[in-house]
């Protein structure tokens, strides 16, 4: 079962693919936020390429584990992508995972700049191991 992770931020969408084994999430690309057409398109030849079965997008609740504005954006942009690439869709908590990328690459020694160029596909890849893990830890409990 291959997943593609969703980091959806204002200017770009970070994007993460699992292992076909849904075992671990790898960074693969960052895609611009440009127009909708342009999007579902490049969307739809990763998923094709990849054979995707599942998308998982990053919900940014605020730190109480409200949702919010910003949430709710997140959360229409997904449904509809999902929703025209006939996939279904799942939400992971994305809380402090840009943090978590940010500190990695910066542990990596990388400049500010190719942080900027690879945070969002690095922040998708946490969100989608996360959900990989957990669904993973449920399917053991079963």
């Amino acid at each position: 079962m291959r997943v593609l992770g969703l980091d959806v931020g204002e200017r770009r969408v970070g994007l993460a693919i699992s292992d076909p084994m849904g075992w671990n999430a790898h960074s693969h690309s960052v895609m611009p936020r440009s127009n909708e057409a342009k999007e579902l398109a490049y969307l739809q030849k990763i998923c094709e390429e990849m054979e995707v079965d599942q998308l998982v997008s990053g919900l940014p609740k605020n730190m109480d584990g409200t949702i919010g504005p910003k949430a709710l954006e997140v959360q229409a942009y997904a449904e509809n992508m999902a929703e025209k690439l006939g996939l279904p869709l799942d939400f992971m908590d994305e809380r402090l995972t840009t943090v978590s990328a940010q500190r990695v690459l910066i542990q990596a020694d990388l400049s500010r700049q190719k942080r900027k160029q690879v945070v969002d596909k690095v922040a998708a890849a946490y969100i989608l191991q996360a959900w990989l893990d957990k669904r993973n830890r449920m399917a053991k409990d079963e």
